[in-house]
């Protein structure tokens, strides 16, 4: 049973409206850019799955980021070298990216110009599909600044399976184990939606990697990411001026103090730039369609800010 299942208290409705004040005025909290070092790109919210918690509401129906093209992301790379800006990796998410047909030329685009390049997949029938390209890249490019994280929501298959859906386990453990013969970097990412600490989740995942043969220490926090759960329908204090000293927290160690992502939502006639990997959707975060114009402070005024940056210590950058 996901954790807290029993003890549901929804959010109190006068919460995470104003972008200066909480609902009990005081002044909110806000996260200015400290560098613009991981540019995300949302490739689509479509998915080949529908998990039970989606972060993203991807799903095979859904369609409200669309997809990105190659020319989208060309565009921004090259602002990137006209501006002289500071990113050193670029992050692919959905959905699920690889269900995008340019992924492999956007991959190809971004490690030729010297970036570090991060994939998050589910490691399933897109990505098994994709594995000639995938080949090829290995053959034009130094693949050792490509990583894929794969999601792995929990280290057996009940778990897993109770989150992604029957049948999910075996194709995620083929994709994840032909990247693995064919010498590609993987990093994956979990969930901490189950009753168990985090010494005991890191002990299940560190015999799986043993089992498989990943080389992966679990104990690493860069290599096995656990991601706290996020519900924006469940009350969570908002993040006031005063919480940085009170929770010993740098407000430059927020996401949103180091990346952006560009999103294409389904009736607009271009991308936008948004603050982070968790706010695809609303238009309030919209910071407009360059990087450059995308530099001012972040006010926390989202549940997420607060559950998943804040109070998780969570970020989605390698």
């Amino acid at each position: 049973m996901p954790e807290g299942a029993h003890d549901f208290v929804p959010l109190d409705p006068l919460k995470f409206r104003d972008p200066l004040t909480t609902a009990k005025g005081e002044m909110r909290a806000s996260v200015a850019l400290h560098a613009l070092e991981t540019l995300w790109f949302n490739t689509g919210s479509l998915c080949n799955i529908t998990c039970g918690h989606c972060y993203m509401n991807s799903s095979p129906s859904n369609d409200d980021l669309l997809y990105l093209s190659r020319d989208h992301v060309r565009a921004y790379l090259d602002e990137i070298a006209s501006e002289g800006l500071t990113v050193a990796e670029i992050g692919f998410t959905g959905g699920e990216p690889f269900m995008n047909r340019d992924l492999a030329g956007m991959l190809d685009d971004v490690l030729e110009r010297g970036f570090r390049a991060l994939v998050l997949t589910n490691a399933m029938k897109p990505l098994w599909q994709k594995r000639q390209e995938l080949l090829s890249l290995k053959e034009r490019h130094d693949t050792a600044r490509l990583k894929l994280r794969v999601s792995i929501d929990h280290h057996s298959i009940a778990g897993h399976e109770q989150e992604r859906g029957a049948g999910t386990w075996a194709p995620m453990e083929r994709g994840v184990k032909w990247l693995l013969q064919h010498g590609f970097s993987i990093d994956v990412a979990g969930r901490t939606m189950w009753a168990e600490t985090q010494d005991d989740a890191r002990q299940g995942y560190q015999h799986l990697f043993d089992a498989w043969g990943l080389g992966l220490d679990a104990n690493d926090p860069s290599r096995l990411v656990l991601f706290p759960e996020m519900d924006d329908s469940r009350d969570v204090p908002e993040i006031t001026t005063q919480c940085w000293s009170i929770l010993n927290v740098r407000p430059d160690a927020m996401m949103c103090a180091r990346s952006r992502m560009v999103v294409h939502r389904k009736g607009t006639a271009a991308p936008t730039v948004v603050p982070c990997t968790l706010l695809p959707y609303d238009p309030r975060f919209d910071m407009g369609r360059r990087l450059v114009d995308a530099g001012g402070a972040v006010p926390l005024n989202h549940p997420h800010c607060a559950k998943f940056c804040v109070l998780g210590g969570a970020s989605c950058s390698a």
